[in-house]
């Protein structure tokens, strides 16, 4: 921002030579893609549209900013540094939070939340939380009196009176009106925790909640788990200035998880009240949601092999409940959250029974009606419902696989296999839609295009800007501007005939008759996918502007694509993935300007443990390759990702052992470089260590790069 008007000086006086884009400028901290906000919410009475923005000099320091759609202007609401000096030591539960959320390089405030009636905003900093009242002329948020202890997962009350949290693994609430403050919960401590998701909620599930509101604010239904049961792994993690012997109760495949408990309690304590979750007590809790008019909680009970999940009601004056539908699998159930009761009762349903993610209407008591949508095309998720019209808005890659778009239906599923498509513009839209969907905020990229915020009516039509963040002068990417290289996409065909999709960046300056070495850049894992068209993908564009072709394909096991695409996994990992990376090297070594001599793999986590797979089963074919934090052995990793596809090791050895590098290690030939965080609490550091072990006793040379404090995502290092 400071250079702006030098940079419209160059532009008028001289013409402006574009710098090449360098790794330090990638991870130093600022963002390329420019002004783009952060966390977008849209106020309750659809007055105001929120959002978290950098500061100037220090991008990953996050401050409160407000829009009015009625204006047209945006405007800060609170800046952190007039709340705090510095940023303070997180705790070791923040921490942990921010690295399940994928926030931990964030600073500031990285999380708020609106008050029913859209007048306040609730934020936690530094273990403190603060109130900020729009239109009450103060300058400074205020800071309420939750009692001593970090605060966690602070949510307003639906109609405002209270403030829920949880400290030090109790639940709390805090009456606005009287200023007392009630300990909803008392046993939490060692290994009770009480209105907080567990590890595996968190990191596999997709739940970072572990409370709920009663819409009228009569009750709160919460979470209680006890991980006494589950193995504590005393994990040491080595820092730059020292180590830490750390105890960890890490759910191992085919081992223990947490026992879960669903409890109701009054906002302002009293006797618990325990919902029964059913006959078998070694189960998940997906998801709990109430039914508009208070009387009727839900809840989401999957069974440890994640082949049938029930969505229940429970009646919260008996706590007699009954089924409301209950889906089955021959191999797993992918979890969604596109569950949306209806004022009158009926029901919003996500489900994968036609082998694609669809939508469908039930009725109270849970008797199917009709399908919403329909076809061989898959639903991203469910963006909003308008009862007042009937129609459902959603987000889906219908058109175009590796795009994402905006569609609507109507409810009564007339139209269910022609979606209409709103949205504008190839690429990605990632949409927030008011309470009443009558408009909302779009944020749409391509690889030449970064980050455009607008505001939409549910037709798609422009409102107006929120950001245009247009690619001129004073952009942060603009001096990188001429190195952009746009990438192609296209297909292949796996060997059971299903389609393959990939990116291909050719080198910069690419000349036909030269010969350029690949880097082939994947993830390859379940629910995701790389081959997108979208903003920033800085590292692959570096790398082709180092002279590289940079290539990545999506391969059977990842997500977008329907079941039939992700099924091939199942029972034996690393096995389909890497067939479906070799037919993409083999297509590459085809081509003429491909030196098939010079191939090297990268990849992170999952992509990490694809890496050694491909090294150590085609280590003929691959020149090298990097494996950052990778998983090496499934029994070292947790029970919901790895037995949703393996099933638990006692059951299925023979899959556990051919899934894991170790059993191919004879193959690898090439060059491997091995990356990891000593800190990491995920993809624990004994994955490398075994490997390392494993290599050294065949002789096997290998590069290692670790990070001292690196935890999963590496942010948590010394000069990360």
């Amino acid at each position: 921002m400071r250079y702006w008007l030098h940079w419209i000086f160059i532009a008028i006086t001289l013409p402006v030579m574009a710098d090449s884009l360098d790794i330090d400028r990638i991870f130093d901290g600022g963002s390329l893609a420019g002004p783009a906000p952060r966390l977008l919410k849209i106020s309750p009475d659809g007055r105001w549209v929120t959002f978290l923005r950098g500061e100037p000099e220090q991008p990953g320091r996050l401050d409160l900013w407000a829009y009015a759609p009625d204006t047209g202007k945006s405007s800060i609401l609170v800046a952190a540094s007039q709340l705090q000096d510095g940023d303070g030591q997180l705790s070791a539960s923040e921490q942990s939070r921010r690295e399940r959320s994928r926030t931990t390089d964030l600073h500031g405030i990285v999380d708020y939340h609106w008050s029913p009636d859209g007048k306040a905003l609730l934020f936690p900093l530094d273990g403190h939380l603060y109130l900020y009242t729009l239109g009450s002329g103060q300058s400074r948020a205020r800071q309420l009196d939750t009692g001593a202890g970090e605060v966690l997962d602070p949510r307003l009350s639906p109609h405002g009176r209270y403030v829920a949290y949880v400290q030090q693994h109790n639940l709390w609430t805090l009456d606005l009106v009287t200023g007392e403050r009630h300990a909803l919960s008392h046993d939490g401590g060692g290994g009770v925790h009480n209105g907080e998701a567990e590890f595996i909620a968190q990191e596999e599930m997709g739940r970072q909640q572990g409370y709920w509101w009663a819409p009228d604010d009569s009750l709160i239904a919460f979470e209680r788990y006890d991980e006494t049961a589950v193995p504590l792994t005393q994990r040491l993690d080595i820092h730059a200035e020292g180590s830490e012997l750390v105890g960890q109760h890490y759910p191992f495949a085919g081992g223990p998880n947490v026992a879960v408990r669903l409890g109701l309690v009054a906002p302002t304590g009293g006797p618990v009240r325990w919902i029964d979750l059913g006959p078998q007590s070694d189960i998940y809790l997906t998801a709990v949601r109430w039914r508009p008019d208070a009387r009727m909680l839900s809840y989401q009970r999957m069974s440890r092999d994640q082949q049938r999940l029930d969505l229940q009601a429970v009646d919260v004056h008996t706590l007699l409940q009954r089924t409301l539908l209950t889906e089955t699998s021959d191999d797993w159930i992918n979890l969604n959250d596109d569950l949306h009761f209806l004022a009158d009762g009926r029901f919003v349903w996500g489900s994968e029974r036609s082998g694609f993610h669809q939508l469908y209407l039930y009725g109270p008591q849970g008797r199917l009606l009709h399908a919403i949508s329909a076809g061989p095309w898959a639903i991203d998720e469910l963006l909003a419902v308008d009862e007042a019209h009937g129609k459902v808005y959603f987000s889906s890659n219908r058109d175009a696989v590796p795009d994402r778009q905006i569609y609507s239906l109507p409810l009564d599923g007339s139209a269910a296999s022609q979606p209409r498509r709103i949205s504008l513009g190839e690429g990605t839209h990632q949409a927030v839609f008011s309470r009443q969907a009558d408009f909302y905020v779009d944020t749409w990229s391509n690889p030449l295009t970064p980050p455009q915020v607008s505001l939409r009516r549910p037709d798609g039509h422009l409102l107006n800007w929120l950001e245009a963040n247009p690619l001129q002068p004073g952009h942060p990417f603009w001096s990188y501007r001429d190195s952009l290289i746009e990438p192609e996409f296209g297909t292949l065909t796996a060997k059971d005939g299903q389609t393959l999709y990939y990116r291909l960046y050719k080198p910069a300056g690419f000349n036909p008759q030269h010969r350029y070495p690949v880097f082939d850049s994947f993830y390859g894992g379940p629910h995701a996918q790389s081959v997108t068209n979208a903003w920033g993908d800085y590292f692959n564009q570096y790398m082709a502007n180092q002279g590289f072709v940079v290539f990545t394909l999506d391969n059977r096991g990842t997500s977008r694509r329907g079941h039939a695409f992700e099924q091939p996994i199942y029972q034996q990992l690393g096995d389909a993935e890497v067939e479906d990376q070799l037919t993409g090297l083999n297509w590459l070594k085809t081509l003429p300007w491909v030196d098939p001599e010079r191939i090297g793999v990268f990849g992170w986590s999952y992509g990490g443990y694809l890496s050694l797979m491909l090294l150590a089963k085609a280590g003929d074919q691959i020149a090298g390759g990097v494996a950052v934090a990778p998983v090496t052995n499934w029994k070292l990793y947790d029970t919901f990702y790895t037995e949703r596809y393996l099933g638990r090791p006692q059951d299925n050895p023979g899959g556990y052992i051919r899934s894991s590098p170790m059993a191919w290690l004879d193959g690898m030939t090439g060059k491997l470089l091995l990356v990891h965080g000593m800190a990491d609490d995920n993809v624990l550091f004994l994955n490398s260590t075994e490997l390392m072990a494993s290599l050294q006793r065949q002789g096997q040379s290998f590069q290692l790069m670790t990070y001292p404090g690196g935890k999963h995502g590496l942010n948590n290092a010394p000069g990360q």
